[in-house]
């Protein structure tokens, strides 16, 4: 039974430069959607964080929102919001499945997110973990991104040279007319 067990979470990671992050939000049922935003931006300000939103049409199109920023803009993480409740059909599946295997991907590829599509039975469970008082999964998803932010800084300041170059060593390339032969 869930509500006897506790959950550990990790305390928000401090920063030493300013972290950027962008909420994308299928606001699809909008009142989830705003107490799902509401606790992400909550958490964003506790870690001294910006945050920017965007709106998609639904819980399918926040992966490749992400995905294009990811590659164009400027944001250090993403914010993935969304409410997918159970109907009728296999079409629940085909959303919750192919929308969480979209943003593993990002994630995979190097994006810092956090995953708060919530995918439930029914309009009273979203509404539970939606409410920043009650399970704030906004604001969950939001520290995620956080701290795959911090581990990102933290590990990009370290060097593993390339290929089987050791760190810290130069290396001939082919030489240009005019030009350095070194890299």
């Amino acid at each position: 039974m869930a509500g006897s067990e506790t959950h550990s979470t990790l305390p928000l990671p401090t920063f030493d430069k300013p972290v950027k992050l962008l909420i994308v939000v299928a606001p699809y049922y909008r009142d989830i959607a705003d107490d799902l935003v509401a606790g992400a931006r909550a958490v964003a300000a506790k870690a001294g964080a910006t945050a920017d939103l965007v709106e998609v049409p639904g819980a399918l199109e926040i992966a490749p929102a992400i995905g294009m920023a990811f590659r164009m803009a400027d944001y250090d993480g993403f914010v993935a919001l969304g409410c997918v409740i159970r109907g009728e059909t296999t079409h629940y599946d085909t959303v919750c499945n192919d929308s969480s295997r979209g943003l593993t991907l990002l994630g995979l590829n190097g994006a810092c997110l956090g995953n708060g599509i919530l995918t439930v039975e029914n309009r009273d469970q979203a509404a539970v973990r939606a409410d920043p008082a009650g399970q704030d999964k906004g604001g969950g998803a939001a520290a995620a991104a956080l701290h795959l932010v911090a581990l990102s800084r933290r590990w990009a300041r370290q060097t593993k040279g390339i290929g089987f170059k050791p760190a810290g060593e130069e290396f001939r390339i082919a030489g240009t007319a005019g030009g350095t032969d070194r890299a």
